[in-house]
């Protein structure tokens, strides 16, 4: 036993060794390759398009939901009561004022005129009675005058001719009157012999009839609508503070805004997405706003030869309400909102990036006036905004043009 102990500790001690002279033959090398190593680069700046203010005057356009209507509507209603028995116009057409639209039977009122008629002739024979017989009440006061006088005859008898006289004057007056009522009666049968045919006041598209032949009608039964629809109405409403903003802006004035309305032509997109061809004008502003929209309402008049635009039709009225001079325009996709704030980010001659406070004003197509916050030939980021830190520098690039010029002419403006 005490032969074997030494060479147990012999063994021992020369793996002890040689497991440290492997630490420390590794530490070496770990540090001659670590002091090898090169240090890590700094990212490169971050790849953004750009853009420069534009600055120039630019109409600014107001946009507002259409209802069309016609100039004129007039209901058809017939001035007399009877049984209809014709109609004679097409529905859906055009007629023309005083074109005979719908007849009632007329042997009534061909009755009445008869009968107005013969009363007519009476009392013009009662007038020649009387007229006769004032004739010869006149010749017996002229001829007792003097008798009497001469107390030839008695003045009783004189008196009686002097009271015949002015019975028979006021007789000749009564049957005149009787006459003037009798020629009265007759106007008034003629005018409702008239009235059984029911004409149209207007000239325009006439509507579906809404009665049948054969139905009694009367002076409340409406026959039918004809709508004036050249020129044709267009109504849209507009908010209040645009209708204040624009009437301070042209004249300052309700009678001066009214006044010079044609010289702010008005552009008309039709529900299927064209452009009527014709410009139209305010006619006027309504007379009060409605206190739950808080709108005024506006009515305007298009041209419409060939009748091709018709009562109840939608669509979109566009005018230009005012020019902003010297606007500085960027485009929309280089403004960002964060809680109510605008903000845009500005690249400085040495490329570094600044986040800027800006106060949007109209929108113009794709592009954004500002109103504050930026100056002409100011250089913008348009896209890679969210990459970008303040006093970041950065790599710009000039954004495609073309592809603003597109947006641009695709908007209409």
């Amino acid at each position: 036993m005490t032969q074997l102990r030494p060479r147990t500790i012999s063994r021992n001690a020369s793996g002890s060794m040689a497991a440290l002279l492997m630490l420390l033959s590794f530490a070496s090398v770990t540090s001659c390759t670590n002091s090898a190593a090169p240090a890590p680069k700094a990212p490169p700046p971050p790849d953004v398009q750009v853009v420069t203010v534009v600055q120039k005057d630019v109409p600014i356009y107001g946009d507002w939901v259409a209802t069309l209507d016609g100039y004129v509507n007039a209901q058809i209603q017939p001035q007399v009561s009877g049984y209809l028995i014709k109609q004679n116009y097409k529905e859906g057409s055009l007629v023309h004022k005083d074109d005979v639209l719908f007849e009632i039977d007329p042997r009534p009122f061909q009755a009445v005129l008869d009968q107005a008629k013969g009363q007519v002739a009476q009392a013009r024979g009662q007038l020649a009675q009387a007229t006769a017989q004032l004739g010869l009440a006149e010749i017996n006061v002229k001829r007792d005058t003097p008798l009497a006088a001469a107390h030839a005859i008695a003045q009783s008898q004189l008196d009686n001719d002097i009271q015949s006289k002015a019975a028979a004057e006021a007789s000749v007056e009564a049957d005149k009157a009787s006459i003037v009522a009798a020629q009265a009666a007759v106007e008034t049968a003629q005018l409702n012999l008239g009235f059984t045919k029911v004409r149209s006041l207007v000239e325009g598209i006439a509507g579906v009839a809404n009665t049948q032949i054969g139905n009694l009608v009367n002076a409340s039964t409406v026959l039918t609508t004809v709508s004036q629809v050249n020129p044709i109405k267009v109504y849209f409403p507009i908010s209040e503070q645009e209708y204040l903003e624009f009437a301070q802006r042209k004249t300052g004035s309700m009678e001066d805004l009214l006044r010079n309305t044609r010289t702010l032509p008005l552009q008309l997109t039709l529900s299927n997405g064209n452009e009527y061809p014709r410009a139209g004008h305010i006619i006027f502003a309504d007379r009060e706003v409605n206190p739950q929209t808080g709108t005024i309402r506006i009515a305007s008049a298009f041209p419409n030869p060939g009748n091709v635009l018709r009562p109840g039709q939608f669509g979109r009225v566009r005018a230009m309400i005012a020019l902003h001079k010297g606007a500085l325009l960027v485009p929309q996709r280089c403004v960002t909102e964060l809680q109510g704030s605008y903000h845009v980010a500005l690249v400085s001659k040495d490329n570094k990036a600044t986040i800027k406070n800006v106060t949007p004003g109209n929108r113009v197509g794709s592009m954004w006036i500002i109103d504050q916050g930026l100056n002409p030939g100011d250089t913008v980021i348009s896209e890679g905004v969210q990459k970008v830190r303040d006093g970041m520098t950065v790599n710009p690039k000039p954004d495609n043009p073309e592809s603003e010029k597109q947006e641009n002419l695709s908007s209409g403006q």
